[in-house]
């Protein structure tokens, strides 16, 4: 396990090789990122973005979003996947943010869970990215590179990976952190192959070390 020292090392290292890591979904305001963020599960957000255009085009905003038919969501968010139940989801979301929350996604970790189709990541995406809250969020580039590194444990769960990294990492550096880790994992610690050869993480990589020796 790396320790606290280790840890901010690999984030600073990270930053350098990725200075203007950032959330990369497209949107205008906090309720366009929060549906923005509910169709990127299990989904690229490179194919969310081609989406949400035309999307936000015609229901932008919650009240529209609640009043359209799931037949005309569907129609634009279909390359998605998933997009049967995340069309149900958005839609049943906006109603409640338009009905009970005057149009305005809450700043409020605990009723953002309770929405429709909103999980611990999602929340914390939206807190981060539209109220900068300190949060860091877990999708699976930050699982993955936090257990290859060892910041984690190797069967910690999404909560625990969380957890460890906030007790690791400056609060004021949380959402920052969470961005490099993004780009780090997305573009070079990639799911299947890994750039180990050239990572200046190696030294301190159990996982790259490995790697490295199968294939000697």
């Amino acid at each position: 396990m790396l320790n606290v020292e280790k840890t901010r090392y690999a984030l600073k290292v990270m930053g350098e090789m990725f200075p203007n890591a950032h959330g990369e979904l497209i949107y205008n305001t906090p309720f366009q990122l929060l549906i923005a963020v509910i169709l990127s599960a299990q989904a690229t957000d490179v194919s969310v973005n081609k989406a949400t255009p035309a999307l936000f085009a015609d229901f932008g905003t919650a009240d529209k979003l609640a009043e359209a038919s799931l037949e005309d969501i569907i129609a634009k968010i279909k390359t998605i996947g998933l997009y049967r139940t995340k069309a149900k989801n958005i839609k049943a979301c906006a109603r409640i943010i338009a009905t009970e929350y005057g149009g305005t996604v809450p700043n409020d970790r605990k009723i953002l869970e309770s929405l429709p189709g909103v999980g611990r990541k999602t929340a914390n995406v939206v807190l981060a990215e539209a109220y900068g809250v300190p949060a860091i969020a877990v999708d699976t580039h930050v699982e993955r590179v936090s257990k290859r590194l060892r910041i984690c444990k190797l069967n910690a769960t999404v909560v625990e990976v969380e957890k460890t990294l906030m007790r690791k990492l400056p609060k004021d550096e949380w959402i920052k952190d969470h961005h490099r880790m993004i780009f780090f994992g997305r573009y070079h610690c990639l799911a299947r192959n890994p750039k180990c050869e050239i990572c200046p993480l190696l030294p301190i990589c159990q996982d790259g070390k490995e790697r490295m020796k199968k294939k000697l």
